[in-house]
């Protein structure tokens, strides 16, 4: 059994669903808090053998782990094991004083807050609850409490959004001067309802997405801010700051979940447990492990996934065992446009290149 040194936790609840969501979660059940943490416990206990004797990083995300009753997520992050980083996700409406000082005490140690943006007619459109008010004072009410690692996830291309109000939030976001900072792009599935109501204004941001891109990258790094990742950015300075359980996952490490609808990968296979939440407690009520489907994890795909998550990176791969994943005419071709650089046993994309990012990837892989 591979003993995985990550550890993620879902906690599903949510007040409200928003319409571009596609993670597994389930408005209100405030009376099924306490169950769904004796699950989560339970499953712990059947699968403690998964994890390494000491766990680098565990994450809490959702869902709004926040929105969880007070003392169930105390009583949770209380039993999990310890771990050198502790993270948990926070809707900004969800952070008060007292909710700060229970995830100070209970060892949490860098807060991933999820601002989205500072706009409030923006906030409307994503329907999400929180204003730009709760966000600044959820930064505040941390800082207070002690969490000295604190990450905000911005998101861009939002129907109606204008260079103009990305410029103010990524302003707003450096000025509250969190140690690390997530900006992605908008991503509405197909079918939703949210790309029913904004289909056409999504299509119109879909072509401005590039040019907002290089405006995140280019405002954070001008304040400072390491680009380590497509996605994400770290300040500098003696303290490693980069996201070191999602590090994992992009550097291919194992890693155990647990809760509705999380995905584990050990030993070669994919875990997903199943998304309905009344068999997930049925079935750890019972003493059995939750429903799940497996995929096998071949060479080839492990091969494939090291590069796709690999070349996200500011750091060279080193490409031992997996040339095999690479066609060697487009290789040459791209190094010859200036979009990769090979060196000995590493491959990485330029600056340029980490610009167009996963096109360039897909036409590296065989």
């Amino acid at each position: 059994m591979a003993a995985a040194r990550h550890l993620y936790v879902h906690l599903p609840f949510c007040s409200s669903r928003c319409g571009y969501c596609d993670f597994v979660t389930v408005v209100g059940r405030a009376d099924q808090h306490a169950r769904y943490v004796d699950a989560v416990l339970r499953e712990l206990e059947l699968e403690c053998a998964s994890l390494a004797p000491e766990v680098e990083t565990v994450y809490l995300g959702g869902g709004t782990p926040t929105l969880t009753e007070p003392q169930e997520l105390e009583r949770l992050l209380r039993a999990l094991p310890r771990s050198a980083e502790l993270t948990i996700e926070a809707n900004p409406e969800t952070v008060t004083e007292d909710l700060a000082a229970l995830l100070k005490r209970s060892g949490v140690d860098r807060v991933s807050l999820g601002a989205q943006t500072f706009e409030a007619e923006l906030l409307e459109t994503l329907g999400r609850a929180a204003q730009p008010d709760d966000v600044r004072r959820a930064f505040a009410r941390l800082r207070a409490a002690g969490i000295d690692n604190i990450s905000l996830d911005l998101i861009y291309g939002i129907p109606g959004q204008t260079p103009d109000h990305l410029t103010r939030d990524l302003a707003e976001a450096v000025a509250l001067g969190p140690e690390h900072l997530s900006a992605y792009e908008l991503e509405a599935k197909p079918g939703t309802r949210f790309t029913h109501a904004h289909g056409a204004e999504l299509e119109r941001q879909a072509d401005a997405l590039e040019t907002y891109f290089e405006r995140v990258v280019e405002t954070l790094v001008a304040a400072g801010y390491r680009w380590y990742e497509t996605a994400n950015f770290c300040k500098g300075g003696e303290r490693d700051l980069r996201a070191w359980h999602n590090l994992g996952y992009w550097l291919g490490d194992d890693y155990l979940g647990l809760g509705v609808g999380a995905v584990s990968t050990l030993a070669g296979v994919r875990r997903r447990n199943a998304p309905s939440l009344r068999r997930y407690l049925e079935a750890l009520e019972r003493g059995d492990l939750p429903p799940r489907e497996l995929e096998e994890l071949t060479p080839e795909i492990r091969r494939v996934e090291r590069v796709m998550l690999g070349l996200r990176l500011d750091e060279p791969l080193d490409l031992t065992g997996l040339e095999a994943a690479l066609d060697d005419h487009e290789l040459a071709r791209l190094t010859g446009l200036g979009l990769v650089v090979r060196e000995g046993r590493t491959l990485s994309l330029t600056p340029r290149g980490r610009f167009l990012g996963g096109g360039v990837t897909a036409r590296l892989l065989a």
